[in-house]
């Protein structure tokens, strides 16, 4: 008996839909791997290793700044990759006097300045900012760098004896802690062309002695 022309059609498609069934929970289970993968990819980049806020020593006088817009912001230094050298604007000041112009900032508002760091003329050390906050001293650095200002007692710049072993001896503690080497070490004026610290600058012969001290 020949078999009805609309039964072979009805047969096929059932046949078709028996094959495409199993590919749906298939696709599934692909489309969960494939984001699992995703989630866990290997090959993604990995976000930097936070660094840990070293101990200040206690040869270092803390006076924190109070949290203002001029002079500490409070904004987080997540990552230090170097170390900023400069000398204050006023020769002769102390750095207890300098700490106060930063400070007297979150009443006047007359500029944004300040540092991590003051080093005095009998070669004392003061520290304005915490180093998990920016200071607003090394321009388009201040988001990556710690910053050391300090005191000279004339208008050639120069700092004295007391003055410099404080800051070789500051910014090496400095290099432990962050893990920086003399490269990662540089003058306000490396950034932007400004004549700070302004013996440093005039006299190269000078900053590469530090660089060595810092070495030694």
């Amino acid at each position: 008996m020949p078999i009805p022309t609309q039964t072979v059609p009805r047969r096929r498609r059932q046949q078709r839909r028996r094959r495409r069934f199993p590919l749906i929970p298939f696709l599934v289970l692909l489309v969960a791997v494939l984001a699992v993968i995703k989630w866990i990819d290997p090959f993604a980049p990995k976000p930097a290793a936070q660094q840990q806020t070293p101990q200040t020593p206690d040869w270092v006088t803390v006076e924190l700044l109070p949290v203002n817009p001029y002079s500490r912001p409070g904004i987080p230094l997540e990552q230090v990759n170097g170390i900023v050298i400069h000398y204050v604007g006023n020769p002769g000041t102390t750095a207890a006097q300098n700490h106060s112009y930063f400070e007297n900032l979150a009443q006047t508002g007359e500029t944004y300045a300040s540092s991590h760091f003051l080093v005095g003329l009998e070669g004392e050390v003061i520290q304005n900012v915490p180093l998990d906050e920016i200071a607003y001293c090394s321009n388009q650095r201040n988001e990556d760098t710690i910053s050391i200002e300090c005191c000279h007692p004339d208008d050639s710049g120069a700092f004295n004896q007391a003055t410099y072993d404080s800051l070789v001896q500051l910014t090496r503690w400095l290099m432990e802690a962050y893990d920086l080497d003399t490269d990662q070490v540089i003058r306000h004026y490396d950034v932007t062309g400004k004549i700070c610290p302004k013996s440093f600058v005039e006299n190269p012969e000078e900053w590469e002695q530090f660089l060595k001290d810092l070495e030694q």
